[in-house]
């Protein structure tokens, strides 16, 4: 039996926060540490212009709305309210074309045909196709942390596979379809950059290139949004921490801020506790790190892991490419041509040309600022009054392919950088320049330094083929057990994958508790 003992959750991100939940309510004694001020780790929403609050990294919630985690922890009666974003996107072309991607593909493919009607049936054609995918990856994203639970649920989902397969034209089809860079899917299934900038820009968020052999999935993902939707949580993302929060203080259990961890004593194999900064021992029978799981196991258990489990984990990579943002307070939102009602409500693509984009990302990864820029917004106060004061608006300026790590320094290219992404908005939306009214640049490095993730990875570690599902972090440490008796991992850098899901936290309670959870 578990009630009523202590387990400590190192991180109070929105995995950490998830797995809490689970563990009190069943009964644990459960205080979550947060080195931080306040809790949310990369789901934060802070007032970082005066009167404007704006996401500090997550902006729209996609993925924990294709789960059960939102029901099963009651969050709507603790105060969570998502908005539908409808357009989920939209591509705004320097010529001024806009392409409008609608939960809806028949209306989607009606914006297309606008401009291009072959163009619009080749990306019905590619969404067919990749709808029976996402229904499998959907329905396996829980059972994902070990190769048993994946195949159990292709099995359960074999008329959808089977689909899958006819649609790609055989086993072989598929196989390449998968295994392929998404730049490579999309010249192979499109026709022009018309859908191929806007598909690679939003595919873009999962920090993978268009280059890398196996990321097809994040430009098929694409069918995900047509099929579940793009979600604002009203307030900002804040909304979805303090929701967390409330319950886990309901189910009785606690958040403590300020609490930088120095390490976790695992002496003679088994967690014993975590110590902080100030030297107090938080005793505990179970410890769940929803941190990076590099930090957690090699840096901070004493004695750390060692053995295969940490040679393999030691060898977990994370590339060098993230990204920038600009939080940009305006008087109104970006006067984009030929816009129309609704086109601020998703994500704002300013990507003109599929390798603008590859260019970009191979320039980060050695180090380098892409050029030009490639650059997207979200503007959620055309949603959400509570954002922006009256006649005002938040736009969330990024580029998804900054070099963690610059020739220069940060502190050097911060400013030039943020001003070359303002510039590649004008070039969309003419006249942005002058309706700005404040502005805060959040480097790669700042965010490093604040939220403690190595190398700012909005994902932890890359999400490439060997590093998914139950390969994340490494195939002996997917099911989110680790060799240390009692050590359990969560967060982003766990199976099945990285974003705001919820899932890896879930999945480490369930090992905790040893069962399903519901």
């Amino acid at each position: 039996m578990i009630t009523g003992q202590k387990v400590v959750v190192v991180g109070a991100g929105h995995n950490g926060l998830v797995a809490a939940c689970y563990l009190a309510r069943e009964g644990c004694d459960v205080t979550v540490l947060e080195q931080s001020g306040a809790a949310g780790g990369g789901s934060r929403t802070e007032e970082t212009v005066p009167s404007f609050r704006f996401d500090t990294h997550s902006v729209a919630h996609n993925m924990i709305n294709m789960t059960s985690i939102p029901a099963e922890l009651r969050l709507a009666e603790a105060g969570l309210d998502y908005q539908e974003m409808e357009p989920f996107a939209a591509g705004f072309f320097a010529d001024g074309r806009v392409v409008r991607f609608h939960r809806s593909i028949e209306h989607t493919v009606a914006s297309i045909a606008e401009h291009d009607p072959a163009e619009a049936r080749r990306y019905a054609d590619l969404m067919d196709k990749a709808l029976p995918l996402v229904d499998v990856a959907v329905a396996g994203m829980s059972a994902a942390s070990s190769a048993a639970g994946a195949v159990r649920t292709g099995a359960g989902r074999i008329g959808r596979l089977a689909t899958a397969v006819r649609r790609f034209g055989g086993p072989a089809g598929l196989v390449h379809g998968l295994v392929a860079p998404y730049g490579g899917l999309l010249r192979t299934h499109l026709g022009s950059d018309l859908t191929r900038a806007p598909i690679s820009a939003f595919a873009a968020h999962s920090s993978a290139g268009p280059d890398l052999v196996g990321g097809s999935f994040y430009a098929l993902w694409q069918a995900a949004y047509h099929r579940f939707g793009q979600w604002h949580a009203r307030g900002g993302s804040q909304a979805l921490t303090d929701a967390l929060v409330t319950r886990l203080e309901s189910y009785g259990g606690t958040v403590r801020t300020g609490q930088t961890v120095t390490s976790i004593d695992t002496t003679g194999g088994r967690v014993r506790g975590v110590r902080v900064h100030d030297g107090q021992l938080f005793r505990a029978d179970h410890v769940v790190t929803a941190i990076d799981p590099k930090v957690a196991l090699l840096d901070l258990c004493d004695p750390p892991l060692d053995g295969s489990a940490a040679a393999e984990l030691e060898a977990a990579h994370r590339g060098n490419v993230v990204q920038m943002v600009v939080h940009v307070a305006t008087t109104q939102l970006p006067a984009y041509r030929n816009a129309r009602a609704g086109d601020w409500n998703g994500l704002q693509s300013h990507v003109d040309s599929l390798e603008e984009l590859a260019r970009g990302f191979r320039a980060a990864e050695a180090g380098l600022l892409p050029d030009p820029v490639p650059t997207y917004a979200f503007t959620t106060s055309a949603l959400d009054g509570t954002l922006a004061p009256p006649g005002h608006h938040t736009v969330y300026l990024a580029c998804p392919c900054a070099p963690s790590t610059v020739d220069g320094g940060w502190e050097r290219h911060a400013e030039p950088f943020a001003q070359r992404m303002i510039d590649a908005m004008e070039l969309h939306a003419p006249g942005f320049r002058d309706t700005i009214v404040g502005m805060s640049i959040r480097t790669p490095q700042l965010m490093a330094e604040q939220l403690m993730w190595p190398g700012a990875h909005p994902m932890v570690l890359d999400i490439s083929l060997d590093q998914l599902a139950f390969f994340r972090p490494t195939r002996r440490l997917a099911g989110h057990r680790t060799p240390i008796e009692g050590l359990f991992i969560s967060g982003g850098g766990t199976a099945p994958t990285g974003g705001v899901s919820g899932i890896p936290g879930k999945a480490a309670a369930a090992a905790v508790l040893g069962r399903r959870l519901r």
